[in-house]
C-alpha cells in the first residue's frame, strides 16, 4: 500500500483538544485519526488507524468502494466509531500478548515446597535479557539471576532450577 502520509498534531494541542476533523477520507477524534487509503496492490481502497502519537498505523484494513465503485466510500460516524473501537481492541490484544510474552510466571512444587518461577525479559536492543527469579508462597524472594532472553520456562526447567538450589542453569 503506498500514498500512507502519517498524521501528526499540531504539539500545540493535546489529543483531547485537537479539534476533530470529519472528512470523506480523514477522520481524527477519539484519540485516533482513520486515513482512506489507495491500496496500490489491487484496484480498491483501505482504511489505516493511527493512534495519536504514533508514527505508524496500528491497522489496516480493507475499506468498501463507493456507489461508482471507484471511489472510496466516505468516512462517518458510525464508520469511524466502528473503527476506533476494532483499532483499540488491536493494540489491547497486542499489548497483553506481548506483556504475557515478556513476563512468564509458573508455580511447581520442589524439594517439598512450592516455588514461583518467573522470567522477566527485558528487549534491551544492546544488551538483551532476562532475569529468572523464584519466590516462596510468602512472596520472598528466594533466587534471582540474569540469563539469556531465549531461556525456555517451563515447567521441567523450573523443577530443574529449584531443585539445583538455584544453580545457574545450564544453556542448551
Amino acid at each position: 500500500m503506498t500514498d500512507f502520509t502519517p498524521f501528526t498534531p499540531d504539539a500545540a494541542h493535546a489529543p483531547d483538544d485537537r479539534p476533530k476533523i470529519q472528512e470523506p477520507r480523514l477522520w481524527s477524534g477519539d484519540g485516533w485519526t482513520a486515513r482512506v487509503i489507495k491500496n496500490e496492490d489491487d484496484d480498491g481502497w483501505a482504511v489505516a488507524m493511527i493512534k495519536d502519537g504514533e508514527p505508524e498505523p496500528a491497522l489496516v484494513g480493507p475499506w468498501t468502494m463507493g456507489r461508482d465503485k471507484k471511489n472510496p466510500k466516505p468516512l462517518d460516524v458510525n464508520a469511524f466509531n466502528t473503527l476506533v473501537k476494532t483499532a483499540s481492541e488491536f493494540v489491547r490484544r497486542h499489548e497483553q500478548q506481548l506483556h504475557a510474552t515478556l513476563h512468564q510466571r509458573i508455580t511447581v512444587t520442589a524439594n517439598a515446597s512450592r516455588v514461583t518461577v518467573s522470567l522477566d525479559i527485558v528487549p534491551d536492543e544492546d544488551h538483551p535479557h532476562a532475569l529468572l527469579s523464584a519466590h516462596d508462597d510468602a512472596g520472598e524472594r528466594l533466587a534471582e539471576l540474569r540469563v539469556a532472553p531465549s531461556f525456555r520456562l517451563n515447567r521441567a526447567s523450573a523443577v530443574a532450577w529449584a531443585e539445583s538450589d538455584f544453580a545457574r542453569p545450564v544453556a542448551r
